[in-house]
């Protein structure tokens, strides 16, 4: 019986340090999740007003500001519209698979918190 209570502290010891791993993994997923937000709204206030007509455009180069063709600086913004598009999209897939992952380790560490307490109970 003394070898049974004496592994018992040493399971609960490895117990708890596979929680703190599973939860800094946690955490670091969280944070990439934050990051993916922040990202995604930068593209989102990156969106451009649409012109009329009859509006100037310019365009800066170096120091300069050049006139440009309306119709070359709307398919400038509609070729940057689609670049976003496909980057909130692809920003989108990330955020799914990172919070997958969130929700995994999740589960995992609540498993591992209730093997702990069975372990402890027992002692």
């Amino acid at each position: 019986m003394a070898s049974s209570s004496s592994s018992t502290p040493a399971a609960v010891r490895e117990m708890q340090k596979d929680l703190e791993v599973q939860a800094n993994a946690l955490s670091k997923i969280q944070k990439d999740i934050a990051k993916n937000h922040q990202v995604r709204k930068q593209y989102t206030i990156q969106e451009l007003e649409l012109l009329s007509d009859g509006a100037n455009v310019y365009k800066l180069i170096g120091p300069v500001l050049v006139k440009q063709d309306l119709a070359e600086a709307k398919a400038n913004v509609k070729k940057r519209i689609e670049y976003i598009s496909a980057e909130l999209k692809r920003m989108d897939r990330a955020l799914k698979d990172l919070e997958e992952k969130q929700n995994s380790k999740k589960e995992s560490i609540f498993k591992l918190q209730q093997r702990m307490q069975a372990v402890q109970a027992k002692a």
